[in-house]
């Protein structure tokens, strides 16, 4: 629901460090998550325990266990079963998680084996979402399944450019699901996507980079495929710019 003061933000984190930033910048809840790089992973129990120590808002936990495509294998199922039973007991708020049939639709049977094992927390689906072939029957398929939420960009590279199917999910949803925006959402578009949509809830990471503190640095070495992050490098969540995305919320009423 809307906070008294206005919208709710969701930051998606993947580090201690990104979950207290964003907690004291004024977000409403967290998404942990590793590998932001691949679009959100599951995390480690380590960084979920840790993180719950630190932190007072709720923490949605991402049950995704690779990157890439959303058409799971019985043995990846295994994996995200077990990892539910997990993050549940060390303290997870929700969950995210989603999963598609190989021809782009919502695999419901999978879905509600999962919805079944997450029970009695809510639980949001992820934007396997924006990959499915028909948005407003997948809309009702969530519904029935019993989703909170759906987190999504419109099907498009970015909220931004998501706005007109976004606004349609949310005059059809009738408050049956929350729909919340998220994918590129920036202190220079948020007032336009909260305007025009209807949400009641915004997903961002507000992140900016930070250098390693490393002194020696191997040059010749890669820990990763040609495309990861450089070794020194790290992206955080950064609390000025949740700062100014809550404010940007708050004034838009």
């Amino acid at each position: 629901m809307r906070m008294a003061e206005g919208f709710l933000m969701e930051v998606c984190v993947d580090s201690v460090e990104s979950a207290i930033n964003a907690e004291r910048g004024g977000a409403g809840r967290l998404e942990l998550c590793s590998s932001l790089l691949e679009g959100g992973i599951t995390p480690s129990i380590g960084l979920l325990q840790v993180v719950k120590q630190y932190v007072r808002i709720p923490v949605y936990t991402m049950i995704r266990p690779r990157g890439g495509d959303f058409l799971y294998s019985d043995r990846e199922v295994e994996v995200m079963k077990k990892d539910i039973e997990l993050v549940r007991s060390h303290g997870a708020d929700g969950l995210v998680l989603g999963a598609l049939t190989e021809d782009g639709r919502v695999d419901a049977e999978l879905c509600m084996e999962l919805l079944a094992v997450s029970r009695p927390l809510p639980v949001t689906f992820h934007r396997a979402f924006d990959m499915v072939h028909d948005p407003m029957v997948t809309l009702e398929t969530l519904v029935s399944l019993g989703f909170e939420r759906v987190l999504t960009s419109g099907c498009d590279c970015s909220a931004l450019e998501g706005l007109p199917l976004i606004k349609r999910l949310v005059e059809q949803a009738k408050g049956r699901i929350t729909i919340m925006p998220g994918g590129g959402i920036t202190e220079r578009n948020l007032q336009r996507i909260l305007e025009s949509s209807g949400v009641l809830e915004f997903h961002c990471s507000a992140r900016s980079s930070k250098d390693s503190a490393m002194k020696f640095r191997n040059s010749c070495v890669n820990m990763g495929a040609s495309l990861t992050a450089p070794e020194y490098g790290l992206k955080v969540a950064d609390m000025s710019k949740v700062r100014s995305l809550n404010a940007i919320a708050k004034n838009t009423l």
